[in-house]
């Protein structure tokens, strides 16, 4: 996911596979370095910092056609994988890992002026991603605790999984979420399948796809950061206004226009028909239905050549409409940001982030399954043999 996303800001950017600036635009510049260091020969290199616990993954993003993009030096891995079980991710193997992790991330942040905060993209399902991503939340929780932590986690689907021990997994991360992080963004690979699906009409989705939805979404997350805009908002502005109880930071995240593949030079937008679209629940990253719960607060933000005006009529006509579906007990629960350069490819693009009661079902769902097996004690030797 993290690879997909430099790739979607890199072109926004207009930043080649090398490094080098081949944009015309001086406002791509004027921010690039809240994502970038310009390297001595007047490359940009990304400031993220990649660790696995097996060496796989890494080369394949090396050999990727944005590897080179890369500090060689912010790859991080070991070499035996935590065999999909949080305990190893969290304990023996990652926790030999994560001090030279720290080490990095510490060097990546005395290079900043003004440090605002920390993107984690992990899955819950998997070993690493929720062991070794818990641990690295708790020591960064530690090192920096005034700063922004937020995740984007990729929560286990109801249909799809790929291994048995997921709700294991992911139950004994959300306890790490809720206690050490700021925001999390839940992503559900099987809402991203409905979206290729119904509305992208893919036949067969690859993992690639469902990577671009996401990074759509993170992309315009982290617009206001990166450009200037007529209403700015940062991720502290962001979380202020979304989160209104320390525990309750979980989102649903959308984005629109979503067309398929082929149709989109067609489609003239209007702001009316992207609103539309944001809130729609075919729209959402994760599977539970909105319609289902009522919108604690709600996030949106705008890219593109927009009057501020229409689309605060638009947000005000929104929540007229569909009172039922905001709390009452938080008056104006909208938070809007704009930002005036679209996306690469778009005229105007809106990203949606929602606090939804509604998420519960996502919970609900991870701990039935969790019970079911814990019941049984089912392969929890796996667990206790780490300690």
């Amino acid at each position: 996911i993290g690879q997909k996303f430099w790739e979607t800001i890199s072109e926004e950017h207009g930043i080649d596979t090398n490094g080098s600036y081949c944009g015309e635009n001086d406002l791509q510049l004027e921010r690039i370095n809240v994502y970038y260091n310009e390297g001595s020969s007047g490359k940009y290199v990304p400031r993220s910092v990649m660790v696995d616990l097996e060496p796989a993954t890494m080369d394949a993003i090396r050999s990727s056609t944005h590897g080179k993009l890369f500090r060689p030096d912010n790859f991080i891995f070991g070499q035996s994988g935590a065999g999909n079980a949080w305990a190893p991710g969290y304990y023996t193997e990652g926790a030999e890992l994560v001090e030279s992790v720290l080490d990095v991330i510490r060097k990546e942040a005395e290079h900043t002026d003004c440090l605002q905060g920390f993107q984690l993209a992990h899955s819950l399902g998997g070993g690493t991603g929720s062991g070794l991503g818990s641990l690295l939340m708790s020591k960064i929780r530690e090192e920096y605790p005034d700063r922004m932590l937020c995740s984007y986690s990729v929560v286990p689907s109801p249909k799809v999984s790929d291994t048995v021990v997921e709700p294991y997994n992911a139950v004994l991360t959300v306890h790490q979420l809720v206690e050490n992080c700021d925001a999390t963004f839940c992503i559900d690979n099987e809402a991203l399948y409905d979206i290729c699906f119904r509305t992208l009409k893919l036949s067969n989705p690859n993992y690639g796809d469902l990577n671009q939805l996401v990074s759509a979404v993170m992309s315009g997350v982290s617009t206001s950061l990166r450009f200037p805009g007529q209403l700015n908002g940062d991720l502290r502005k962001l979380f202020v206004n979304m989160v209104p109880f320390p525990r309750l930071h979980f989102f649903m995240v959308g984005f629109a226009p979503l067309t398929a593949f082929g149709s989109q030079q067609y489609r003239n937008l209007s702001v009316p028909e992207l609103t539309a679209q944001m809130f729609d629940a075919r729209n959402m990253m994760a599977a539970c239905d909105p319609r289902h719960g009522r919108y604690l607060t709600v996030g949106t933000i705008f890219r593109g050549r927009l009057s501020t005006k229409e689309v605060e009529n638009q947000m005000l006509a929104v929540q007229q409409k569909n009172s039922s579906y905001f709390v009452e007990w938080i008056p104006n629960s909208v938070k809007t940001s704009l930002c005036d350069i679209p996306p690469a490819g778009l005229k105007m693009s809106g990203t949606f982030i929602g606090n939804s009661t509604a998420i519960q079902e996502l919970f609900e769902r991870v701990n039935e399954q969790f019970t079911a097996m814990f019941r049984r004690k089912a392969f929890m030797h796996w667990y206790t043999g780490e300690g």
